[in-house]
């Protein structure tokens, strides 16, 4: 058994810092900026045609709440090539495996992570809104300067659990052929017969990076002073 995990561990470490790591903090990235835009577009108090803009941003947090990963990671990568667009794509919308990964876990961590920095903008006291404007602040220099600052900062626990979860979600990369560690140990599992010792062997892989991960979220929350609901973190 120990010579069969000392030539595996090593071939699902280097698919994790090859593939799982990159994947996990490309798709954060992207997520969180897209989130952040999207919650404040949906917080705007712009009506006339913007309306319209903020119904798209909503409709496309429904979808992505509303729909299983795993069914819109086929969508991307397996259904896009039948999507032929005359002019744009008249052969379909072919991806590479690990951009389609990315652009589906961005847009999916994009959806959930704008509710948790819509609601935490929304939490900061209407107070420090008329504060501001009282001594000739604009809504812009308000929210840059005040609300968005004291916003992040709650919404920091709920954002690590979000990147937790994420690194367990790239194991679904494996059903678009990413060979990230999950589909690494697969392979391994077909060729020496032992499903058991591997799954268990790359369960605690992302066990071991999860527990790093929530040590760094606990070391964080203490320097800004916040606490979180580790429950989130098991998900």
């Amino acid at each position: 058994m120990w010579e069969i995990i000392s030539k595996a561990l090593p071939q699902i470490l280097e698919a994790g810092f090859k593939y799982t790591v990159p994947l996990t903090l490309i798709s954060f990235f992207f997520g969180i900026i897209l989130a952040l835009f999207t919650a404040l577009i949906r917080l705007t108090k712009n009506n006339g045609f913007f309306i319209v803009i903020k119904l798209f941003f909503r409709f496309y947090v429904w979808l992505f709440r509303s729909t299983p990963l795993l069914v819109q990671l086929f969508i991307v990568y397996f259904g896009l090539p039948y999507l032929k667009i005359k002019g744009i794509a008249p052969d379909g919308i072919k991806l590479d495996a690990f951009i389609a990964g990315v652009i589906t876990f961005s847009l999916n961590t994009g959806a959930y992570a704008s509710e948790t920095i819509r609601a935490a903008i929304s939490s900061v006291p209407r107070g420090q809104w008329e504060a501001a404007f009282s001594i000739g602040m604009t809504r812009k220099q308000t929210l840059k300067r005040i609300i968005l600052p004291q916003a992040l900062r709650v919404s920091v626990p709920p954002l690590a659990n979000s990147f937790i979860s994420l690194v367990k979600d790239t194991s679904l990369a494996a059903s678009i052929t990413i060979v990230e560690m999950f589909e690494v140990s697969q392979q391994i599992a077909a060729e020496n017969y032992q499903p058991l010792l591997m799954y268990s062997l790359v369960a605690a892989v992302y066990a071991v990076f999860c527990t790093i991960l929530s040590w760094g979220q606990g070391k964080l929350e203490s320097r800004l002073g916040v606490k979180s609901n580790m429950k989130g973190s098991d998900n």
